[in-house]
């Protein structure tokens, strides 16, 4: 289920949250004055480098904040904090510091004293008799009760995470690099299917009806071996990650049979070391990390704690009550009714229990764990999605609860007492913050709420499930904008921003094929904060449908820089690679022209500042853009890094022509 709810309540942030602020006019700054009126237009804050001096503070680390005004335009501002150590709000009075390169904007600080303790806070801004107020939601004239911004002392999400591309692995479709373990056809039959083998580049629709599960193609972990090169240094992304890949009936191995084994048709254990290390090398390319799919809020019904076709010689809960592991599943009638993911029988679904419970130390308590061994050696990989994360309960509960939020909690304490510095990813199609918003829980999540579905309705005109759906420009800014005041800073650094994944149809589908849109689409990805996440093949413009269509064969003849899509894709990649703004600096909305589909926005840390500029009309658009407020001064030159075109900065603009369906991204 995926729903736009850009606002959530932070943890003691109470109510419903703030209007935002218009776009910021392309047109210099008039001087400002003490006048009883702030200027909403000058004022900025966030939690980038050169706002806050300590993003990720420790609990003996204070924070001194920045905000920026019109120069001369306020008489005094304010922090208010909220510190939930006394549940109570603290005020801290903040004083001029500076004016910007520009000399348009001053800056005012104030320091949060340090402490072990989760903390919000808001601005309380002041120009004589008239008050503004400013929180990560926007700005208005009365004061929030929502939207705040985080402080969390302690919680820290991976720099790899933060710096890194994914690339994202349907294994079965990316490569055959050995075909000595590819399921033949009638192989088996499982739940009524005969496995059937398909030729590369053929339908991925079963033959038989209803078996579509059952479709192989042959690709394995040996051709994720094999293509490394292309992922690492043809593309230069540098985060693997991999659908599943233990042991299973179905191609899509969502229906775990094992967790302690790869699948014989993608290779083996021992296989799965060299592909990790293979990564993790630098002689191939940049260091690299792994990420494997958890699938941990059910099993298959093969899997020898439920056994329902007797496969293994032990007796499995379907076959006994008195099985050791009957207390792993909720039986409403045994044998035949009991809970499972959605309701479908072949995913029975594990039950939690208390604390302590057997399937919280098998899952991820224990030292021998599913989640802890592959996070050690000999596998140490670098973290784990966690597939349906919101479902996992206790007796056949539907998630989303204090049992949910607790069991996660102890798998990321397990998590951390291994390797401190995994990933923990979350899937969630609505607002996550419930897990990511108080630095116990995920890192991260996929962003299908926060930039798949609202990028997809603007460029494409439909949701990501492929009904009409479209948004404005400013409509497209309000909703990024909620989305990323639901969460810290750190944790949006981490949402992985996909055009797609497998369990929708694709971008380039959605698009109607149209190219330029994948363009627009990529430039928008590589510039945003997140961390881009490539479903393999949209980088080419892979074509496909709703599941099963969504998980076509890779077309190799398209995976060179040859192909335009994938040229660019290798562009924007180094143009990341290159500057820190565009991955952990500031960012600050610059434009929306409705009219004539252009959005702009700029990232920015202390050594550089770019403004990006998007233009999803089908024609070219010449656009003005302030440049003065990411303080570039008059006179200064800017670089267009896609092209090479350089401009000039004059009265507090650039003005670049951008080409139908595509981008600029002007850096000094």
């Amino acid at each position: 289920m995926q729903f736009r709810k850009p606002m959530a309540l932070h943890a003691l942030a109470l109510g419903m949250a703030l209007t935002l602020t218009g776009a910021c006019v392309s047109t210099p700054v008039h001087a400002a004055s003490n006048d009883n009126n702030v200027e909403w237009n000058g004022l900025f804050h966030d939690q980038g480098p050169t706002y806050d001096n300590h993003p990720e503070p420790t609990a003996s680390q204070s924070v001194t904040l920045t905000l920026r005004t019109f120069k001369s335009d306020i008489t005094s501002a304010n922090i208010k904090y909220y510190d939930s150590a006394d549940s109570s709000f603290h005020w801290v009075a903040m004083h001029w510091v500076s004016n910007d390169p520009t000399g348009r904007f001053d800056y005012w600080q104030g320091t949060i004293p340090a402490s072990s303790s989760e903390k919000y806070y808001r601005f309380q801004i002041n120009d004589g008799s008239s008050t503004a107020w400013y929180n990560a939601a926007g700005i208005s004239s009365s004061e929030p009760s929502s939207g705040d911004f985080f402080i969390i002392p302690g919680f820290t999400t991976p720099d790899w995470m933060k710096n890194g591309v994914v690339y994202q692995i349907f294994p079965d479709r990316f490569y055959n690099g050995d075909t000595s373990n590819d399921v033949t056809n009638g192989q088996y039959t499982y739940a009524g299917c005969a496995t059937e083998k398909h030729a590369w580049g053929s339908s991925v629709t079963s033959n038989v009806g209803g078996c579509n599960s059952a479709v192989f193609f042959g690709g394995d972990l040996q051709g994720v071996i094999d293509k490394l090169g292309y992922i690492k240094n043809t593309l230069g992304a540098d985060i693997v990650y991999l659908n599943p890949i233990f042991k299973s009936p179905t191609n899509h191995k969502y229906d775990t049979e094992d967790y302690t084994t790869v699948d014989p048709a993608f290779g083996t254990n021992s296989l799965l070391q060299t592909l990790i290390g293979d990564v993790h090398s630098t002689s191939n390319g940049p260091k690299g990390y792994v990420i494997l799919d958890g699938v941990f809020n059910h099993t298959g019904d093969t899997h020898k704690w439920f056994d329902r076709y007797n496969w293994w010689s032990s007796n499995g809960a379907y076959e006994s009550q008195s099985s050791t592991w009957y207390d792993y599943y909720t039986f409403q009638q045994w044998p035949g009714t009991y809970s499972g993911f959605f309701g479908i029988a072949s995913m029975p679904k594990l039950n939690y229990g208390a604390s302590g419970s057997a399937v919280r130390n098998a899952i991820y308590g224990s030292s021998t764990s599913v989640m802890q061994t592959y996070l050690k050696a000999p596998y140490s990989i670098d973290g784990w999605r966690l597939d349906a994360a919101q479902y996992l309960d206790a007796n056949g509960n539907n998630g989303s609860d204090a049992v949910n939020h607790q069991i996660m909690r102890e798998m990321r304490t397990a998590v951390m007492s291994v390797n401190p510095n995994a990933e923990i990813l979350g899937e969630f199609w609505g607002d996550a913050s419930s897990w990511l918003s108080s630095g116990d829980q995920w890192d991260g999540a996929m962003n299908y709420n926060g930039f798949t579905n609202p990028v997809s309705e603007w460029i494409c005109g439909v949701d990501e499930s492929g009904s009409s759906n479209s948004l404005t420009p400013s409509g497209l800014d309000s909703w990024l904008h909620g989305t990323r005041a639901d969460l810290p800073t750190d944790v949006q650094q981490t949402m992985t921003n996909e055009l797609g994944t497998h369990d929708t149809s694709r971008f380039a589908t959605r698009c109607g094929g149209d190219i330029w849109k994948t363009y627009l689409g990529l430039i928008f990805q590589m510039t945003y904060v997140g961390t881009p996440t490539i479903y393999y093949g949209d980088e080419y413009g892979m074509q496909g449908g709703n599941d099963p269509d969504d998980r076509r064969t890779f077309d190799w003849s398209q995976g060179t820089t040859n192909n335009s899509a994938v040229a660019l894709t290798q562009k924007l990649i180094a143009i990341r690679k290159q500057y820190s703004a565009l991955r952990t600096g500031s960012f600050m909305t610059l434009l929306t022209d409705d009219s004539n589909h252009i959005y702009a926005f700029g990232r920015f840390d202390a050594s550089h500042r770019i403004a990006v500029v998007l233009n999803n009309d089908s024609s070219s658009h010449t656009v003005t853009v302030p440049a003065y407020q990411l303080s570039m001064t008059d006179g200064s030159t800017v670089t267009d890094v896609l092209n090479g075109g350089t401009y000039t900065v004059q009265n507090g603009n650039v003005t670049v022509t951008v080409d139908g369906h595509y981008g600029a991204i002007l850096e000094q």
